[in-house]
């Protein structure tokens, strides 16, 4: 996982502008996630479900406000890999992913953690952290 400016994938590759950053803000902008997925031999050719969503430092579900209420901020999505051709047995495949978010009005001075889940189940080093920068005084 890693923190972008913007990300797309083309051809099983991931494409990143601006990445390897941990500090945001103050004021909201779009940002992205660039995941790539190892995918076990023993786990191909079956669907397989993600989910990244974002907790504060307590943890908590981070919530923004939407015309249907305040909605979590999250992104879920289904992905499935073959085997390919000539590839020896065993061999793990690659998935690429690319979440572009829009601006997300996170509160100024915080810390926040990207977490990803994979059919349910989740790993320390499913995380991705990031703080915003403090509020600047206006003259």
């Amino acid at each position: 996982m890693l923190l972008c400016d913007s990300a797309q994938v083309a051809d099983g590759k991931l494409f990143i502008l601006g990445a390897g950053w941990s500090m945001i803000g103050p004021e909201p902008a779009p940002s992205a996630v660039a995941l790539k997925i190892e995918v076990g031999w023993h786990e191909a050719l079956q669907p397989h479900h993600w989910e990244l969503y974002l907790v504060d430092a307590d943890g908590r579900d981070v919530n923004i406000d939407t015309p249907e209420g305040p909605r979590p901020v999250e992104v879920r999505g289904d992905f499935h890999v073959g085997r390919p051709t000539g590839v020896p047995e065993g061999s793990p495949s690659d998935v690429a992913l690319a979440v572009n978010l829009g601006p997300v009005p996170l509160a100024a001075g915080s810390r926040y953690t990207w977490r990803l889940s994979i059919d349910g189940e989740t790993d320390e080093g499913w995380e991705l952290g990031f703080s915003t920068r403090p509020s600047v005084p206006t003259p």
